[in-house]
């Protein structure tokens, strides 16, 4: 890779400088985290004000009360509640059910018409993740971690926006124009294209249904709660204490457990992998979180570009350059 590296430019470079950086990692370098999220994900590391994390509270706060939650201890299972548990044994048709309903909505934006074929699997696996979708072409495997997974009805459906016709479909319509693409045909969550996939993913519920007041309050809480791990994310890396942190987390996410804490450290500080590919997720979400009050056409330009080519953050603040700085600025 090293000698192919000389021999390129443009956007197969940006992907061979990621693929060096994340193997230098599992090789035992470290580089400083700035560093390190600049060449995989594409982004800085600068993060966000307390008085704009702060502001994302309020707005989580709000869209709580309005939907009967409380904030404390219980909100995430109260919230829960208001969502509809849903058995583990019928998740697999409610997602089927809300992917049948939505994907007109959503292809109707993407302006894509790129097939694909689902196929369920339920696994038991030790790892931090209640689902996983990966596949090849238009095939889309979705996995179900049955040890982690505690579906909602709301969470079905949010599953389907995030998932299925977040990546899967967006994946599917890479695959149909694959042959004709300038870029490497093999993502990587260790790439700079995987803020845009994860940011979108995240934030979809806000474009395609926002007058479903219980999704959005609950992307609205992702929002927030993805800006709170970003914090514990550069504090740890910044040499911070690892019991300040969690003493930190404890109080920005009450109805955190330890356990939960714990794993989340690790995986930030300690995984050569999640140390850049979590970082995704809130800068990710807080961009398209953002993108989602912009307005019909910016939407739509923005969206059906994300499923036509695999962004990565600089594309994506081309497209629409009055946005916030992607990473936190």
């Amino acid at each position: 890779m090293s000698e192919l590296r000389g021999q390129v430019e443009g956007e197969l470079a940006v992907r061979l400088d990621a693929d060096l950086a994340y193997l230098g990692a599992l090789l035992g370098e470290r580089p400083p985290l700035s560093e390190y999220l600049r060449v995989t994900q594409g982004c800085g590391a600068r993060g966000w004000a307390s008085e704009y994390v702060a502001e994302r509270r309020e707005v989580a706060l709000a869209a709580l009360g309005d939907v009967g939650v409380s904030w404390g201890a219980g909100t995430n299972d109260e919230l829960r509640r208001v969502e509809g548990r849903l058995d583990i044994a019928d998740a697999p048709s409610a997602i089927c059910d809300a992917v049948v309903e939505l994907e007109p909505l959503v292809r109707g934006i993407a302006e894509t018409t790129a097939p694909y074929r689902l196929t369920i699997e339920n696994v038991e696996i030790d790892a931090y993740w209640a689902f996983w979708l990966d596949g090849s072409g238009s095939d889309i495997r979705l996995r179900l971690n049955l040890p982690n997974v505690d579906f909602t009805r709301v969470g079905a459906r949010q599953f389907a926006l995030h998932e299925v016709l977040g990546h899967g479909l967006q994946s599917a319509s890479y695959s149909a124009r694959a042959a004709d693409a300038p870029w490497v045909r093999l993502l990587s969550v260790h790439a700079p294209h995987q803020v845009m996939l994860e940011g979108l993913a995240q934030a979809l519920p806000l474009m395609v249904l926002p007058h479903d007041q219980v999704l959005v309050t609950r992307t609205r809480l992702d929002h927030y709660v993805q800006l709170v791990r970003a914090q514990a994310h550069l504090d740890l890396n910044a040499g911070v204490p690892a019991v300040e942190c969690a003493d930190l987390m404890r109080q920005a996410v009450p109805w955190w457990d330890d356990a939960r804490i714990a794993s989340q450290l690790t995986d930030r500080g300690d995984d050569p992998l999640l140390r850049s590919y979590l970082w995704a997720y809130p800068a990710g979400i807080d961009w398209f979180a953002a993108l989602a009050g912009a307005g019909d056409t910016v939407v739509r330009r923005v969206i059906k570009a994300a499923y036509r080519d695999p962004l990565t953050p600089e594309d994506l603040m081309r497209l629409w350059p009055e946005g916030p700085v992607i990473g936190g600025g």
